[in-house]
């Protein structure tokens, strides 16, 4: 059987070609059972996010035409509408990528963490459809093994790489414990909502989303727990505030230098940490000039944000050496099931020899022959049976120039030290 990765992602197609072959959750168990009964598929699991649709399976004969007819078919398109966009890696390749996958060295935003979870997700669906065996188990095994370990033992992850993120990291660092803090986000887009979600899995305390359209905020609020604000209300809410973010599209400044001194004021000069994340800015740069603000600008994250990339970019470097092992471990251990299939095979064939031998002596001692003389015929016959095969093949070797057999024989039957 031969292990493949298949699919298109990021890199190698447009938004327009990924949406074309991507899966909803519920389809995959259909696609599966629809896949795996093609003759040529023997395990399949696929894996199917935003950034990527890939098919991991194993085959009985490697056929890169069978899984690109397949995933157009299915799909209802032409193969030359896919085909373009596509990546195959066979054996120890397919390994090797699903490892880099699960860690996070070939997503869009360098080693983030979800990758690992959906590919969770992607095997417990192909479990769940019976289309999982022995080697996809033990693949999908080994991968999170495998990730947890680039984890663990590279800062691949530990550093925020988006603006949201950086935002809320440097949060954390100016006041440890976030679940005792309030935060204001202004704003209801992307950035802010991505920040929302961040500030709740670290455990914020209190959330309040002000926007323009009330609606919009209450929206995203009730997502998180949180409290919806008009933009008129900020000042009134403002001294609450230990964490103030915000990304609106305002051509004017929202925050100015003397609400943010007023609400210090209220709150008796505790610390406030603020973001702005708007181009052009939300807040107005004198705010900077208070004491107990600290202020940061789209252009302050990006550099903790370069900072962070090159980091884990040398983390990836560490990264790339663990997979190397990791693969040849795998691959050590599929070559080991060829090993036991093998002697499975060379067992059973001595089992059948041996009961043979057996029934023709019991046959002679029933007919009253000499046991001695039985036991002779049958270690004679026995001898011949098993070696007769090996001893031709080794004659075939000699006249056709087949070295590394005899050498093999040699050791195998620990022939150099008698």
């Amino acid at each position: 059987m031969t292990l493949v990765a298949f699919g298109i992602n990021h890199k190698t197609a447009p938004v327009d070609i990924r949406e074309k072959v991507s899966f909803a959750p519920e389809k995959i168990p259909h696609a599966l059972k629809d896949l795996t009964s093609h003759i040529d598929f023997e395990e399949a699991a696929i894996l199917s996010t935003c950034n990527r649709t890939e098919v991991y399976c194993g085959m009985r004969d490697f056929n890169e035409h069978g899984i690109v007819e397949w995933l157009s078919q299915f799909h209802r398109l032409e193969s030359s509408q896919v085909k373009p966009y596509t990546y195959i890696h066979p054996d120890q390749g397919a390994v090797r990528h699903m490892l880099r996958v699960a860690s996070g060295l070939d997503s869009l935003v360098l080693g983030e963490p979800q990758i690992l979870g959906q590919m969770k997700t992607a095997f417990s669906a192909a479990n769940e459809a019976g289309t999982t065996g022995k080697i996809l188990n033990r693949l999908f095994q080994h991968t999170f093994k495998s990730a947890k370990q680039v984890r663990t033992d590279t800062a691949i992850g530990s550093s925020p790489v988006s603006v949201a993120f950086a935002a809320v990291s440097l949060g954390k660092q100016i006041f440890g414990e976030l679940s005792g803090k309030t935060v204001l986000l202004i704003g209801a887009g992307e950035t802010i909502e991505l920040a929302a979600r961040h500030l709740h899995e670290q455990g914020i305390g209190r959330m309040i989303i002000a926007n323009r359209t009330v609606e919009k905020a209450h929206h995203l609020a009730e997502e998180f727990g949180g409290y919806a604000i008009s933009l008129t209300e900020i000042s009134d809410h403002l001294a609450e505030a230990d964490i103030v973010i915000s990304s609106t599209a305002s051509p004017l400044p929202i925050l100015g230098k003397g609400a943010v001194e007023s609400a210090l004021k209220s709150r008796r000069h505790q610390p406030m940490f603020m973001v702005d994340i708007a181009v052009p800015r939300d807040i107005e740069a004198e705010v900077d000039d208070l004491d107990d603000v600290y202020l940061y600008t789209v252009d302050d994250l990006q550099e903790v944000i370069q900072e962070n990339m090159k980091s884990r970019q040398d983390a990836a470097k560490q990264a790339e050496e663990i997979i190397d092992s990791q693969v040849v471990h795998f691959m050590e251990w599929i070559e080991s099931q060829d090993s036991v299939s093998t002697i499975r095979a060379f067992r059973a064939q001595a089992d059948r020899l041996k009961a043979e031998m057996l029934e023709k002596s019991q046959k002679m001692l029933a007919a009253g022959e000499d046991p001695k003389h039985i036991l002779e015929v049958m270690a004679h016959q026995l001898t011949n049976k098993l070696i007769h095969s090996p001893c031709n093949q080794l004659r075939n070797a000699t006249s056709e120039e087949r070295p590394p057999l005899l050498e093999a024989t040699r050791t195998l039957f620990n022939l150099d030290n008698h």
